[in-house]
């Protein structure tokens, strides 16, 4: 038995039935990183000794009949995260030698369940991308091919668990950054609606569209981490103002017909034919066990692209602006006034894609043209939430590619800041609208002798995150794509 392959439900079995410990689990993860991540670089910190720690003190609740879901469970966490007492980077050289002061509210929770965090993953910088090519620290190879990019900006955490680091990771998603990781590393990836999950301790790039999710092996596992981080929390106010869920018993409601929304406009030249007819056979496969499969029209959503890439550099422009160098653990530069010593932090301490960003940003919201472009995104940013709202009332969920191909290699995309922002086609339209959306396994694609996966996406309707769960549920029963590792 791998025990750091184990999904999260064979292995709580296992922890409850006293056949293993949280400790060999712990250890068996930490040994993969240490005998993988040379290699990956997915990895960039290991708490290793609040790991054991964590992993005595779980089995120590289980002797006492502790039975929480996540009792024991080591996982990894994206390093734009606050983790208290370790280091938070976001990949940045500003943020360097920046400790975190204090637990994200994710965090909090998931030690309070007694899970078992391992380590924080790479990302791009501020989670600025969709390769994990722009961290200042190192590039994360997937482990299917490590001449390929794991996708972004939540990379490390995808590479990570797909190479066996871990038995769950987090994640964050702006516009498509837990999703598109997923399907490049063949794994469930969970998008929660927008305010399910606490943002508070999430180092913030795009306010109105950030939420932290779960990356898994199964659908299953997806409901026992979301039980556990989602809910109300008052240090968030845009978080849903209801009670937390126990996301694994709704997993288990039989749902015997779902109406699945397909939008053409999905199925452009822009789309991999194989995967095209992949998701062909899969919906033939859902009609076969009983659901109706509706062509639908989001003819708002083709913007979805050039209103992402306004909204974002917009809000991160802001956002970023408090990274100056004087509060945030940078130090050791000389300037004659201020201003210097800003530009100079500033300057010497973001990477090109995140300056990139910010200009574009500042330049949306400046005098003269912050109603040109800025106000008129945001109308259209409406237009895209009015057309899922519209196409909900005749569907229950939308079924679409999670990305238009397999994963690129590393360095052929970087410099092509088009090609880059293109990644997220299938994926920033339901950011924009706060939706919950999931990447599930599709299967995989021979290319240069190697098998590369590739993933399908269900959204759902804002807050209706079980029906999601429930629809990956019945995704995942058509084949065992996910039981494959690299």
């Amino acid at each position: 038995m791998d025990l750091n392959f184990l999904t999260i439900k064979a292995a709580r079995s296992a922890l409850d039935n006293g056949e293993i410990s949280s400790l060999a689990i712990t250890e068996a993860c930490l040994n993969q990183i240490k005998t993988k991540d040379g290699q990956i670089k997915a990895c960039l910190l290991v708490d290793e000794t609040g790991a054991l720690k964590a992993a005595k003190e779980a089995d120590r609740r289980l002797a006492q009949g502790d039975r929480s879901p996540l009792l024991g469970i080591p996982y990894l966490v994206k390093d734009l995260i606050m983790t208290k007492g370790l280091k938070t980077t976001a990949a940045s050289k500003i943020l360097e030698h920046y400790h975190a002061p204090y637990d994200a509210t994710v965090i909090s929770r998931l030690k309070e369940a007694g899970a078992v965090l391992l380590a924080k993953t790479n990302l791009d910088e501020f989670a600025h991308g969709a390769s994990t090519e722009n961290s200042a620290f190192q590039i994360t190879c997937n482990p299917w091919d490590l001449e390929r990019v794991p996708g972004g900006s939540s990379g490390g955490s995808s590479a990570a668990l797909a190479a066996g680091m871990g038995l769950f990771s987090l994640g964050s998603d702006t516009g498509g950054s837990i999703r598109q990781p997923a399907s490049f590393c063949n794994l469930f990836g969970f998008k929660p609606s927008y305010g399910r999950v606490s943002r508070f301790g999430l180092l913030s790039m795009t306010s109105s569209t950030d939420v932290i999710g779960p990356f898994c092996r199964s659908s299953e596992d997806l409901a026992m981490v979301m039980s556990v981080i989602s809910g109300q929390d008052k240090r968030d106010a845009n978080t849903i103002q209801d009670d937390q869920i126990n996301y694994s018993s709704l997993l288990k409601t039989k749902r015997l017909k779902l109406r699945i929304g397909v939008v053409s406009e999905h199925f452009s030249e822009a789309l991999d034919r194989r995967i095209k007819a992949s998701l062909m056979e899969t919906l033939k496969e859902l009609e076969k066990a009983g659901h109706d499969i509706i062509e639908i029209n989001l003819a708002a959503n083709e913007y979805s692209i050039p209103v992402y890439y306004i909204i974002t550099p917009s809000e991160l422009s802001s956002n970023l602006a408090r990274f100056n160098g004087l509060a945030w653990a940078r130090s050791g530069l000389e300037a004659s006034d201020l201003q210097s010593f800003y530009k100079k932090h500033r300057g010497q301490g973001f990477g090109p894609e995140v300056k990139r960003r910010i200009m574009l940003g500042t330049f949306a919201l400046s005098g003269g043209y912050n109603d040109a472009y800025y106000k008129q995104a945001q109308a259209v940013r409406e237009m895209i939430r009015l057309d899922y709202q519209h196409a909900f009332s005749k569907v229950d969920l939308i079924i679409s590619p999670t990305t238009p191909h397999v994963a690129f290699k590393i360095g052929s995309q970087v410099n092509n800041p088009l090609a880059m922002y293109l990644e997220d086609t299938y994926l920033s339209g339901a950011s924009l609208a706060g939706l919950p959306a999931v990447s599930i396994p599709g299967g995989f694609l021979l290319e240069s002798g190697k098998d590369l996966p590739f993933g399908f996406q269900l959204i759902g309707p804002a807050t209706r995150d079980d029906l999601v769960l429930q629809g990956a549920s019945i995704l995942e029963k058509i084949n065992n794509y996910n039981e494959r590792r690299p």
